[in-house]
This record gives C-alpha cells, sequence and structure tokens, in this order.
C-alpha cells in the first residue's frame, strides 16, 4: 500500500501539456475554476444542423426597414456639393462683360446690334450646409434633395424677369452628396462618387482599386475569403467576407449615399493544443474546413499521450444560438464560452467531423490519456535504474 501511495505522489508530481477529460469536466462543474461560465456540449447530428444553419447578418439585412427617406437615382445635389451653372442669355445679357459695353452704346445714340446669344460661366458655386445656393440675380435657393434639371429650373424661373430667355445648365463638379467612403484595405482608399448609373458593393470597391495585396509569406495565402467586407448604414453595421458577397449576387447590394465601406484583411487561423503532433496555429487556407480536416493538419492525436474520447473544441459562440441549446445565457452579451466535445473513439462521429465547420481563431484541444502519467512515472524510474542495471550486468 505504501509503495501505491508513494507510486500516486510521484505520478501526481510529472509535468504534464494539459488536463484529462476527467479534469476538464470537474473544473467545468467548479464554479471556482469555472469563472467564464462555459458549458460541455457533445458533437451530435442535431448539433451540426443547428449550427449549419446560423448565418452571420446579411448585408441586404441592412435594406429592410431601413429605405432612405428620399429615394434618389444618385443624381441630387445636397450640402458640400459644387455646381457649374452655365447661362446662356439673348440679347442685353445679366452676366456677360459685354452687356455693360452694349448699355453705354444705347446712351450715346451708337447703333450696335445685340449679340444674338451670350454664354456665361459663373464660378464654381458650393452648396452650404443648410443645403442652400447663393446665384447671383436669382438669390438664395433651397437645392437639397433637387435633381440638376431642377436646379437649373429654379434658377431660370428667377431670372426670367432680369434677362431676356434665359437658359441654364447646371452640373456637379464635385458631388459629396452622393457618395460613399471606401477605406481600410483597399488600394486607394477614397470617396467614391455614385452616378446614375447605380453602383453596388463590389462596384465601388473595384474603383478603390480592390483589394490591397499585402506582401507577406507564401505559407499565408492571400484568398478573397480572408478579407472581410463591413458595411456602416444609417447606424446599423453589417459584415460579411467579400468571396460570399462575389458568389451571392443579392449581397451585392446597391449603394445608398452616406455609406461607409471597409475592406480589412483577415487570415483566419485556428490553434491546437494538448496531445498532438503539432501545438501551432494553423492558417485555414482554403475558403471552408472541417473540424476533421483541422485535425488532421496538425497530426491529429499522439497514440502514446492522448485520450481520443476527448477531443475539444472551445469557441465564443452567438447567444442566440446558445439559448436555442438551451444553455443559460448571462446578461445581453453577443457571444458566450461554449466548449464542444467529440468522441473519436465513435466511427460514426468522424462523419460528424466532416460537416462541422471551423471559425475563426477557434482552438482545439486534445485531451491527455488519464494513464499518460503512469507512462511518463515508468519512464523516468527506467531512466534512474537502466544505468545501474547495466553496470550490474557489466560487473558480471
Amino acid at each position: 500500500m505504501g509503495g501505491a501511495l508513494l507510486l500516486l505522489a510521484g505520478c501526481n508530481t510529472l509535468p504534464d501539456s494539459g488536463p484529462t477529460e476527467a479534469q476538464v469536466n470537474h473544473a467545468q462543474r467548479d464554479p471556482k475554476k469555472n469563472t467564464v461560465g462555459y458549458g460541455i456540449v457533445q458533437v451530435t447530428p442535431e448539433l451540426v444542423s443547428q449550427l449549419a444553419q446560423e448565418v452571420p447578418p446579411a448585408l441586404d439585412s441592412l435594406d429592410t426597414g431601413n429605405v432612405p427617406t428620399i429615394q434618389t437615382n444618385n443624381d441630387t445635389v445636397g450640402p458640400g456639393d459644387v455646381l457649374q451653372v452655365s447661362i446662356y442669355e439673348i440679347g442685353s445679357a445679366l452676366f456677360s462683360p459685354s452687356s455693360a459695353a452694349m448699355t453705354a452704346s444705347s446712351v450715346s445714340g451708337t447703333n450696335t446690334l445685340p449679340s444674338p446669344s451670350t454664354a456665361s460661366n459663373l464660378p464654381p458655386l458650393p452648396i452650404d450646409g443648410n443645403g442652400d445656393l447663393d446665384v447671383p440675380f436669382a438669390g438664395l435657393i433651397h437645392v437639397t434633395g433637387m435633381t440638376t434639371d431642377q436646379v437649373a429650373e429654379t434658377i431660370q424661373a428667377r431670372l426670367k424677369t432680369k434677362s431676356q430667355s434665359p437658359q441654364v445648365l447646371v452640373r456637379i463638379s464635385s458631388d459629396i452628396a452622393n457618395s460613399v467612403m471606401v477605406y481600410g484595405g483597399v488600394q486607394r482608399p477614397s470617396r467614391i462618387p455614385l452616378t446614375p448609373n447605380r453602383e453596388r458593393i463590389l462596384d465601388v470597391i473595384a474603383l478603390a482599386g480592390g483589394e490591397e495585396r499585402p506582401s507577406g509569406d507564401e505559407r499565408q495565402p492571400q484568398t478573397d475569403e480572408d478579407y472581410v467586407v463591413r458595411l456602416t448604414r444609417n447606424g446599423r453595421i453589417a459584415e460579411m467576407p467579400l468571396k460570399v458577397i462575389e458568389n451571392e449576387p443579392t449581397q451585392n447590394i446597391l449603394m445608398q449615399a452616406g455609406d461607409r465601406v471597409q475592406l480589412t484583411f483577415q487570415p483566419r487561423t485556428y490553434t491546437v493544443f494538448g496531445a498532438s503532433d503539432h501545438v501551432t496555429q494553423t492558417h485555414f487556407k482554403t475558403p471552408t474546413l472541417t473540424m476533421a480536416e483541422a485535425i488532421s493538419r496538425v497530426g491529429g492525436p499522439v497514440d502514446s499521450r492522448s485520450d481520443p474520447n476527448a477531443v475539444y473544441l472551445f469557441r465564443f459562440e452567438n447567444t442566440d444560438v446558445l439559448r436555442r441549446m438551451g444553455l443559460p445565457v448571462e446578461g445581453n452579451a453577443p457571444t458566450a464560452p461554449i466548449v464542444y466535445q467529440l468522441d473519436m473513439m465513435n466511427p460514426a462521429n468522424y462523419f460528424l467531423a466532416q460537416k462541422f465547420m471551423m471559425r475563426d481563431r477557434d482552438l482545439i484541444y486534445i485531451a491527455n490519456s488519464s494513464s499518460n502519467k503512469f507512462y511518463k512515472f515508468f519512464g523516468l524510474i527506467s531512466t534512474i535504474i537502466a544505468p545501474g542495471i547495466t553496470a550490474a550486468w557489466m560487473a558480471k
């Protein structure tokens, strides 16, 4: 009995790379150790189906119940825009320098024929913060929400009593109101003006030069799946991988004035700890990655040290998913910690591992076998006594 107690004490003092299945389960039930409140859920066909139905907020969700007050075709003007106004007049022109000479000739009695028409280009006219445009002889005009044709008609109506048959042309020389900001991992971060052609989100990314490909390690390939598009519209935010937008036309939504598009390079990785061939952080390298593929990339469980019954995946899961599982969720946090357990001694679970999809920043832990410490202890004893046995044998 004394020898057994000594053996157990010796085993418990040996170093280890991580907990066993029993230790993980015990720590989950101990409030002092489980300070983050995680639960352990077995990977089942129902769980895989439920997780497969979870989808992040789509970009087209920002269109639902978020219709602009004024529907436009990207040809209206607003505060910050700069307009170029051209005025064509017949006879004595208000805006032409020749009008003063013609007036003087009329006073002196000189017989001077008026020019059939005169074109005048006004200096660039900015629209102020209140949406007003100040036009000489026409006064202050509130133009926010008007098209360029409507602005021209308004100016023309005000000049009719002061000029002979005026004709007005208006164009936008600097378009601020109908523009979106594109920034982040694009080649030319800038303000992109929208046109009546109705640009979509992929269009404005392309106009900003497309994704910026940083020179990186060849072992870390840069794919469109690693670029995330973040759209901010009227205080609401949605994110989606660039590849998903490219593959799903419904997500290539129309841009609205004032949208902000951020492109971010976020290489997806997962981490492996415990009794595997490699304790490492690994890049996805492919558009999608299953749990089976992730485990196989690091060599899988090591026969001499691992417990295939206890392969864990640690994740911060969306709280809506946890509520559907019937797990308690505290507060209004968007995510909560959860641990998924896969029993690799059950052949049926290999099919589940092929359908369980990995996510960015997932952590896989392969538990140590409970008998691992005994093997370590006997290995240590053998190392200590082996030289003595060898010396005794040589002495004979």
